[in-house]
């Protein structure tokens, strides 16, 4: 392969417009692939465990995932900076692909947890290589961010329909299909990719590198201790085992910051980190995950299982909120290269996201069906000002030879930041929830009911509340008064959960003052194209 320095087509963006657009319709295919599988499988769960039969294993579907690709997605990110992201972008589709395909072909749980887990090392590569792309075809900020709307287009589709169509082909086709339908899209996204996304390098082909094999292995020893710590708490609380894990993740961190400070080439440069100009961006990208995912992951359930409504129609509600991240995007694309400050539009973003997150917290079983709609329209717009400024300011500021690694540690503590949110208000929600249900339970002499009520799923199962209540009736009990305290103590639990989020969302309002001014020009460091 030969490479050499091609000039750019202009000196905003490396190619032409048709070339540009075949290269980015590549990478929002790669990004729908991931965005697809994130919120297509969970619709699918419940059917795929009634199957094979491991309830035991039931978190394992998402924690392997997660563990795996929260892992890679630094280290390819940075590797990425050195190699260019074209090859490692081809190799995680291929990955992400067939492991879909051997998740779709499981006779057990254990072989889904393993295919998960190799979709989840598929799926950090593509979120650790894919996103830095965009400045790699767009230096200039103003070009990227109106080419940013495709990839917002992408993932907002992508989510939307995920659960919907899970539930759809879980319902016709069978489960397995929620897994094989990743085959046209990564074979099109395969496609797209190799003929037209062009070999990016930011180093000399005869740069001497070193690969900093024992920070990756760090990496993954701090990250994979506290992805274990964090999916675990809620379930089983501050054991010795839980301690365990959290002081491992806290000395694999503290043995990573001391390696890396020595290390000639660092897989993951503390001093980007911790940057005067990035080090608020990268705190705003762990606040932002925390209320985003807090959002996504109990406004569901809040809906149903608090509300009493059905799936469907707690879906109607959710869907402005994914929707207008789309929306928020797009303007915030038309906005931002108008306006002196930009950092104006990230204080709104977060304004508009605590606003959404407060509603949740202030919504009841009487607040009308357009004022929640409300709410969650204000989370997308919130949202869609936030993410895509985030993505741009970070790498505007890290320059070309860090373009990956600064993508990649975005994407990254967006990612812990969702960890240690739903963690967090899913032990406050399990504890709150569990304390009202035993006081009731007690109170009425049914003690022998608390498994029943313990899982707040007997509130949006109607099979199982029925057999539920009929065995209250004929012990005596009043059952329909026990499962209308079990719904207030949910709505409690969950209303104070969120106000974390709220507090969160808070303070990332009071960091944007923190965020130095941003220009939004021309990165003019050369670039190697291979052929």
């Amino acid at each position: 392969m030969a490479l050499h320095s091609a000039a750019a087509h202009s000196s905003d963006q490396v190619l032409p417009f048709r070339e540009s657009l075949m290269a980015m319709l590549g990478v929002a295919f790669v990004i729908m692939l991931v965005a697809l599988d994130s919120t297509i499988v969970g619709t699918a769960l419940p059917t795929i465990v009634a199957e094979l039969k491991g309830f035991d294993l039931y978190a394992w579907v998402a924690t392997s995932y997660l563990l795996t690709s929260v892992i890679t997605v630094p280290i390819f990110g940075r590797l990425g900076d050195y190699y260019g992201r074209k090859p490692f972008v081809i190799v995680s589709i291929i990955l992400f692909t067939v492991a879909s395909m051997l998740c779709g072909m499981a006779d057990s749980m254990l072989w889904l947890v393993i295919g998960r887990g190799a979709q989840g090392i598929g799926g950090g590569m593509l979120v650790g290589t894919a996103f830095a792309c965009i400045p790699d075809l767009f230096p200039g900020a103003h070009v990227r961010l109106r080419w940013q709307v495709l990839m917002s287009t992408a993932f907002g589709i992508a989510t939307a329909v995920g659960p919907s169509l899970g539930g759809f082909l879980t319902q016709y086709w069978g489960w397995r299909w929620v897994f094989f339908v990743n085959l046209p899209v990564g074979l099109l996204s395969l496609v797209f990719v190799w003929k037209y996304l062009p070999h990016l390098r930011h180093t000399s082909p005869d740069a001497q590198i070193r690969l900093d094999w024992p920070g990756a292995l760090l990496i993954t020893s701090s990250l994979g201790c506290l992805q274990l710590f964090v999916e675990l708490l809620p379930k089983q609380g501050l054991s010795v085992g839980m301690m365990a894990l959290l002081v491992g993740s806290v000395a694999s961190f503290y043995a990573l910051w001391k390696w890396e400070h020595h290390a000639p080439q660092p897989i993951l440069p503390f001093d980007l980190l911790f940057h005067p100009k990035l080090a608020t961006l990268f705190l705003l990208s762990l606040l932002s995950g925390f209320s985003m995912f807090s959002l996504m992951f109990f406004a569901p359930l809040l809906y149903q299982g608090g509300f009493g409504l059905s799936p469907q129609d707690a879906g109607l509600l959710i869907t402005p909120l994914v929707a207008f991240i789309m929306v928020g995007s797009i303007s915030n694309g038309r906005i931002i290269i108008r306006i002196k400050n930009p950092i104006i539009m990230l204080y709104i973003g977060f304004i508009l996201l605590a606003l959404s997150c407060l509603g949740v917290v202030i919504s009841n079983r009487w607040t009308s069906h357009g004022v929640i709609a409300g709410f969650m329209i204000m989370g997308g717009l919130g949202l869609g000002f936030i993410l895509p400024n985030l993505t741009v300011f970070i790498q505007q500021e890290a320059g070309r030879e860090n373009l990956g690694i600064a993508t990649a540690l975005m994407q990254s503590l967006r990612m812990i930041g969702s960890m240690i949110g739903t963690a967090l208000i899913g032990t406050l929600i399990n504890h709150m929830y569990a304390s009202t249900v035993r006081q009731a339970l007690e109170s009425d002499k049914a003690d022998q009911w608390l498994p029943s009520f313990a899982d707040p799923q007997i509130l949006i199962s109607h099979e199982t509340q029925e057999t539920v209540l009929k065995q209250l009736t004929d012990a005596g009990h009043n059952g329909q008064l026990l499962l209308e305290t079990a719904r207030d103590g949910l709505i409690g639990s969950i209303h104070m959960g969120v106000s974390l989020a709220v507090v969160v969302t808070v303070i990332g309002v009071v960091l944007v003052r923190r965020v130095p001014k941003v220009t939004l020009g021309v990165q003019t460091e050369p670039v190697i194209v291979g052929e």
